[in-house]
């Protein structure tokens, strides 16, 4: 059965944690795409400023608050985006939060906390986009891993969190597909956001020192930005993609097992 296939002006893309770093970058491409884009984020007014520049620029933006982990706050906020952009075909899970603690010291709340934005998370928002895209029979989730999806000391949590979205990610593709649904997982490496100065500071690191550091250990001989990610969501994300699904691509400046 043939299509009708909307072209890039006429799709909506949702992007979760978009108030800084990645998501931010995310959205911004996106938009600079010809997409709609709606930027979610725990707090709305953090979203205000990228989405201003959004729209500055010339594109379509939405700024809405929303608690990932929260099944009726998901709904409510995707219905929003549905009422006042139009129906949601594209979806990038990038919401997350740290936690990191040996795994003697970390406590429940500490793997609750993390589990429940990541994993949940991009659950509760695949589920909650997903009868929009297969009403269009076309969609694509992006969902952000990580290198520490691979294991990582003081990450219990985090990494637990990103197998499991890898894992989610190869599922979604494979009931979705018959939809015209793609679903893939970006597993960024060292990237240069406010999250890995948190990280640097847990570990008593000057962060610029902290870069340098990673730099040497990262074949292309620098760290990542939050537009090296954007760019790999931004042909995920395409027309060119659709046949490219249940990947997880390490965008890491080398290879990773």
């Amino acid at each position: 059965m043939e299509v009708d296939v909307p072209g890039p002006e006429a799709r909506v893309a949702i992007v979760t944690g978009a108030a800084r770093g990645i998501g931010a970058a995310v959205a911004t491409r996106l938009a600079q795409d010809g997409l709609a884009v709606a930027l979610l984020d725990l707090d709305e007014d953090r979203c205000a400023e990228p989405a201003a520049k959004i729209t500055a620029a010339g594109g379509t933006a939405l700024a809405v608050g929303v608690d990932v982990s929260d099944g009726t706050a998901v709904d409510r906020a995707v219905q929003r985006v549905a009422d006042e952009l139009g129906a949601p075909t594209v979806l990038v899970n990038n919401a997350g939060i740290l936690r990191d603690n040996l795994l003697f010291k970390m406590t429940e709340d500490d793997w609750d906390a993390v589990l429940g934005v990541h994993l949940k998370g991009t659950f509760l928002m695949s589920r909650a986009v997903q009868r929009f895209q297969v009403e269009a029979r076309w969609g694509r989730i992006v969902n952000l891993s990580s290198i520490s999806a691979l294991g990582n000391r003081g990450q219990a949590n985090y990494s637990a969190a990103k197998a499991g979205i890898q894992g989610l990610t190869k599922t979604l593709a494979i009931e979705l597909g018959k939809f015209g649904i793609t679903a893939n997982a970006i597993a960024p490496g060292f990237i240069a956001t406010d999250m890995t100065a948190a990280t640097a500071a847990r570990v008593g690191a000057d962060f610029e020192d902290f870069k340098k550091a990673a730099a040497l250990t990262i074949p292309v001989g620098r760290v990542g930005t939050p537009e090296d990610i954007a760019h790999t969501a931004s042909f995920l994300v395409s027309e060119g993609a659709g046949f490219v699904s249940g990947q997880v691509v390490y965008v890491a400046g080398g290879p990773k097992d």
